[in-house]
């Protein structure tokens, strides 16, 4: 795999929050001189590593490879899903989160028809067992999967899923709220097979799916919530144009809908988007220019290892390598603070610190320079 672009062109109402070196081009945007820079410094090595989480009482992270295995930092496997699915394009193993008692996990994967599915297993530290299949979607083409797991601030979990794929959102699932493709999904996933929250913005709409929480997206690879404010930070891949990042407030009731495919990034989309209630986004930049080409969403730093760092969302670029901080009250002030190369992913760690992932194998973690 070479990139998160692939459309013939290259990859609760009321939240309550709780907690849950490589250069390539030339910087984009200024330097930082102050605050500073940022050391990545490499603490394993895996496969093609495109996720990780953590879970409550244990001190590893738990990463996912793209080819189908869920390893801790410490190298031991967990689940080896490597027989089962479908890795070509944007597929494979692509997302994982804890349940926050820890008593269960729960994986994003495409089978080998190129499907999507949220299975969870019931594990001890050691074990995973009891293996339970929450969602299955059908996928008509083979990207655009999105594949971000996360419980939010209220214990419930969001699903990522892409528009389907193919280029433009031929299907139009993006704006249609009878798919859950082109959305972030909030479930129970403890129900049988999961439960609806009676809060969903779309509980009892007629031709509206229950589980849709946001919509209007084309591949939300990546998303994040604030540990501290509870608002959720969403990094959504562009077509040709423009890369953006939505923030959707801790205090959201839902049912955002944040343009796509009336809109790319802040601008028209083959003329569409004229008078709909879309949410525009916080961040948008242009794919193309200085090598972009995938926004990788990460979360708003909250650690205490880097003081000038804290209050600031942290976004790459797969492509670019880039790395930006932008304080969240000014979102428009970002500074470039680091590169690394074919970036997937980012995360917490257990403490609070910053980890980031390259599709090359490191998992490196952010520290001051």
């Amino acid at each position: 795999m070479t990139g998160w672009r692939d459309d013939g062109c290259a990859p609760h109402r009321g939240r309550a929050a709780s907690r849950g070196p490589h250069r390539l081009f030339p910087p984009a945007v200024r330097h930082a001189a102050e605050p500073g820079r940022l050391r990545f410094r490499e603490i394993a090595r895996l496969e093609q590593p495109v996720a990780f989480a953590v879970r409550e009482g244990d001190d590893r992270l738990y990463v996912a490879e793209q080819g189908g295995r869920l390893r801790t930092s410490d190298g031991d496997t967990v689940i080896d899903l490597s027989g089962e699915v479908s890795t070509g394009n944007e597929q494979g193993l692509l997302g994982v989160a804890f349940h926050p008692t820890g008593r269960w996990v729960y994986l994003d994967w495409t089978d080998a028809q190129g499907h999507t599915h949220v299975t969870e297993w019931a594990y001890d530290g050691t074990r995973a067992t009891a293996r339970r299949d929450v969602l299955t979607q059908e996928q008509p083409y083979a990207n655009h999967n999105g594949g971000q797991l996360a419980f939010g601030p209220d214990g419930h979990l969001y699903i990522a899923l892409g528009d389907g794929g193919s280029a433009g959102d031929p299907q139009g699932n993006g704006q249609d709220l009878g798919t859950l493709l082109g959305k972030i999904l909030r479930i129970d996933p403890r129900g049988e097979p999961y439960e609806i929250p009676e809060d969903n913005p779309f509980v009892g709409r007629e031709g509206a799916r229950p589980e849709i929480w946001a919509y209007g997206l084309r591949n939300p690879w990546r998303f994040h919530f604030d540990r501290d404010s509870g608002d959720l930070w969403i990094g959504d891949v562009g077509q040709n144009e423009r890369e953006e990042v939505n923030r959707q407030p801790a205090a959201s009731e839902g049912g955002e809908n944040y343009g796509w495919n009336l809109r790319e990034g802040d601008r028209p989309y083959r003329g569409g988007g004229e008078g709909r209630d879309l949410v525009d986004p916080v961040i948008a930049y242009p794919l193309g220019e200085g090598g972009n080409c995938s926004v990788i969403a990460g979360p708003v730093y909250r650690g205490r290892q880097i003081p000038w760092l804290r209050g600031h969302f942290l976004y790459g670029d797969f492509c670019a390598g880039w790395i930006r901080a932008a304080p969240v009250d000014d979102v428009a002030d970002a500074a470039e603070v680091g590169e690394v190369e074919q970036l997937s992913s980012f995360g917490e760690g257990p403490d609070g610190e910053i980890y980031a992932l390259s599709l090359q194998g490191p998992l490196y973690r952010i520290e001051p320079a």
